[in-house]
């Protein structure tokens, strides 16, 4: 009996220190948590990213219906989840099921659901959705501080840059890289304001969209892209036809310095675009290092 009371003893002065309250700011206010979250619902495809990077699985994602929607190399280190449907308009239905004790929220997306959400869990909104590289890095901070790993995420977060400035260090090029997706109804290019844009520029790279537009996603014309006028044009297809499809049986479309160089690359819209974070960010980094070899 006194064995017993010991153990319970030191698991509640163990609990005392593991659930210290942490209080950060967040795209609402104060987001405060006294206990380590368990059972963590991410309603965007970044927050998975940053959760797998310290080896935690959430219980529910706002995948969009469909797994797969998250890359493999971020997939493959978490458990097999529950999807509580779009990151538009997740079911709250769903989430509420699954009885979180933390749901993390992009706070443009969730904005209209948050008191709702917080009806279901303690509720972070964090900036995902049009975020940049850096911001990016912030919110995988407060991640890993609100999980009570801040050495870890630290860590993970110091050799992430090592591993990007060894990539800088192999990506030296003039040329002007452009990103954009495309589909049946136009084209939308990635601005230095976007994910995609800024990891480009952290690896030293300038796109072909002027730093003072102020819109991280551009609708774009054929016209306006003659103008923009890439040296190395990186496509994301979104389907199997495309307004590029289209533009390319236009003689303007031979204009373009990529074009005319054959300096046009596919390149995966869901990693390039949707699954932004740190391990999207180095695969990313892979991919532009070979292409860079490639295009001198």
């Amino acid at each position: 009996m006194f064995l017993n009371k010991m153990a319970a003893l030191s698991l509640m002065l163990v609990s005392s220190l593991v659930f210290a309250k942490v209080s950060i700011q967040d795209e609402m206010g104060t987001f405060e948590i006294d206990t380590v979250p368990q059972r963590i619902v991410a309603l965007e495809f970044s927050f998975v990213d940053a959760l797998a990077n310290l080896g935690v699985s959430p219980v529910g994602v706002a995948d969009d219906g469909k797994a797969t929607n998250v890359i493999p190399q971020i997939r493959n280190k978490v458990q097999p989840w529950t999807s509580v449907g779009s990151r538009y308009q997740p079911s709250l239905e769903a989430i509420a099921a699954l009885k979180p004790d933390l749901i993390i929220a992009d706070g443009g997306r969730s904005a209209e659901t948050y008191q709702e959400l917080l009806k279901i869990a303690p509720t972070v909104m964090l900036k995902s959705r049009g975020e940049t590289y850096e911001e990016n890095l912030i919110s995988v901070a407060k991640i890993g501080e609100i999980l009570g790993k801040k050495e870890l995420i630290n860590q993970v977060i110091k050799d992430h840059h090592k591993r990007m400035d060894d990539f800088a260090e192999n990506i030296v090029s003039e040329q002007r890289f452009q990103f954009g997706v495309t589909n049946e109804k136009g084209l939308w290019i990635h601005g230095p304001k976007s994910y995609a844009g800024s990891v480009m520029e952290r690896l030293g790279l300038s796109t072909s969209v002027p730093d003072e537009r102020e819109n991280a996603y551009i609708a774009t014309t054929l016209e306006q892209l003659i103008k923009a006028n890439p040296d190395v044009f990186l496509i994301g297809k979104y389907g199997d036809k495309t307004i590029i499809d289209v533009w390319q049986e236009n003689p303007l479309w031979n204009l373009i310095e990529a074009v005319k160089n054959k300096k046009v690359t596919e390149v995966e819209p869901l990693l390039w675009s949707k699954n932004r974070g740190l391990i999207a960010a180095e695969i990313m980094a892979k991919e532009l290092e070979i292409m860079v070899k490639q295009v001198k």
